[in-house]
């Protein structure tokens, strides 16, 4: 750390949201500075730089940049196939570093990660699920806790995207969209899955040959509890995220974004947000300033390589039964200690 106590990180992906990041990092929260940026393709880089008009030093080496003396944390916000080589890159430096979801896309790496963080005898690694940090998650997770709805036993979730692009198919429903609420789910039942099955109902046509929209994701957890999930990445209206958890004395649903209430041209009508980002910004935002000031106090308290471990798991037995259109089991060894 620096003695002004500022933490001093690189970023490795100027994307869409690694570019939020510095902007949030740079212009919304506090106690950080972006000091190096790296990218597959270092004009993205640059311009990422000077749009937000830091002084950071442009890498073309993501392992070059976790090196460097001067960062003393890296966010890893790149495709997400490179995930794992940089989180373990950044292991073996003995930096913090805050890896956006997947944390890898097989669950061979991500045991690799595990062994690895433990063999430092340190947490390093804090996963990018931001939903935890959502106000409106929260207050679900203290309904169901408090008993105001008794013994959970059903949820009923959805994620809609309004449209997405050739390049997304259909496998990618699961391990770049569910994938959110595999992870928050679960935080919110305090439950593991045991199975997971893909079923496909009528297709749109607004999607394309290689992608089957939408889909309905079927999980069961340890306690019983059913979990249906619509995933639709082409509806067309917005970005809407729905929840609702049925227990044996009352419904929790998730709340809708705040909307003004419009009265015009013989209609009722609120707006519908479509972008993501706008969506869960306040979320973003508390999980990037929570990952800040535990990398300043030395102990992070954010989702973990374990957590990002079971997402994977999770993802890759619903992948199987996109394939099979079998109820296929998901099975988890004991959390670790570590982690616990």
């Amino acid at each position: 750390m620096t003695k002004k106590n500022v933490l001093r990180i690189g970023v490795i992906g100027t994307g869409a949201i690694g570019s939020d990041h510095i902007r949030r990092c740079t212009q919304t929260l506090s106690g950080a500075q972006i000091v190096a940026v790296g990218d597959v393709n270092s004009d993205n880089a640059r311009k990422a730089v000077s749009s937000y008009n830091i002084n950071a030093k442009v890498y073309d080496s993501g392992h070059d940049l976790i090196k460097a003396e001067d960062v003393d944390v890296v966010m890893v916000t790149s495709w997400g196939q490179t995930h794992a080589e940089y989180v373990l890159s950044a292991i073996k430096a003995g930096k913090y570093v805050f890896c956006e979801k997947p944390l890898a896309t097989t669950i061979k790496d991500c045991q690799e990660i595990i062994e690895a963080e433990q063999a430092c005898g340190k947490r390093l690694v804090q996963v990018g699920f931001m939903r935890p940090y959502d106000k409106g998650y929260r207050e679900l997770r203290n309904a169901i806790a408090n008993g105001d709805i008794g013994m959970p036993l059903m949820v009923h979730a959805a994620h809609r995207n309004q449209s997405v692009g050739e390049n997304y198919v259909t496998n990618m429903a699961i391990v770049d969209t569910l994938i959110h609420e595999l992870d928050v789910l679960r935080w919110l039942l305090e439950d593991d899955y045991v199975s997971a099955q893909v079923i496909f109902p009528r297709s749109t046509r607004h999607t394309h040959a290689k992608l089957r929209d939408p889909q309905i994701i079927l999980l069961e957890t340890k306690s019983g509890i059913r979990i249906d999930v619509e995933v639709f990445v082409n509806c067309q209206y917005g970005y809407d995220i729905q929840c609702a958890v049925v227990g044996e004395k009352g419904i929790v649903s998730l709340p809708e974004p705040a909307s003004v209430t419009m009265r015009s041209d013989a209609k009722l009508s609120k707006s519908i947000l479509t972008d993501w980002k706008e969506r869960f910004i306040d979320a973003y935002d508390i999980e990037v300033q929570d990952f800040i000031d535990s990398c300043l106090a030395g102990k992070l308290t954010g989702p973990s390589s374990w957590n990002g471990y079971v997402a994977t798991v999770a993802a890759e037995a619903c992948v199987k039964s996109q394939e099979t259109g079998k109820v296929e089991p998901i099975s988890l060894p004991n959390c670790p200690s570590f982690y616990k």
